[in-house]
């Protein structure tokens, strides 16, 4: 039996701490949410030879979700910077995800620049980059029709920049490397 509520896919997603949802979490799962490290570099390799990609879904100023704002110490109703992909390998997303950053201290001209890389792939050659724990929840992403079995966020900073990173591995990902369901 999980410790997590129910997925409702109409409701923002219930996060909880990494170590809250051990209990509920296979080991192999647990090296997948709770890696610190780049997602994109563990896609890569674990993916291979597939190539991977990332599919820009969506980038644009908006405004984030409660939950969102709160992570980020925002007021709700601010504007931020959105982006939603899908990480791929060969044509499968393994993973979607939406980051969120307030506009204040926003590097514009590299994130702009960004197209169809992965965030990772910027943020983590910054040499003075700080992550916050990981949150965990079952419930799916509410952008994007795949599901799978858990999502993940935390905040990195650089600087004045924040960013809210939040991260949901899909069943195609578990499908394809043999995990088990959660």
């Amino acid at each position: 039996m999980s410790d997590l509520p129910p997925a409702d896919t109409s409701a923002p997603a219930h996060w909880i701490s990494l170590a809250a949802a051990r209990p509920a979490m296979s080991p192999a799962w647990r090296r997948w949410v709770g890696s610190r490290d780049s997602l994109t570099l563990r896609l890569t390799e674990a993916g291979a030879p597939s190539a991977f990609r990332v599919q820009l879904l969506d980038q644009r100023l908006g405004t984030p979700r409660r939950d969102e704002a709160q992570a980020l110490d925002i007021a709700h109703g601010q504007r931020a910077w959105l982006r939603e992909v899908a990480l791929c390998l060969g044509e499968r997303p393994w993973v979607v995800a939406r980051s969120v950053a307030p506009l204040a201290g926003l590097p514009e001209h590299e994130l702009a620049r960004l197209g169809e890389r992965s965030l990772g792939s910027w943020l983590f050659r910054q040499p003075d980059l700080e992550r916050s724990d990981i949150e965990v929840t079952s419930a799916p992403a509410g952008f994007h029709d795949a599901v799978g079995p858990w999502g993940r966020r935390s905040v990195f900073r650089h600087g004045d920049f924040r960013v809210l990173v939040q991260e949901w591995f899909l069943d195609a990902m578990a499908d394809d490397l043999g995990l088990p369901s959660r």
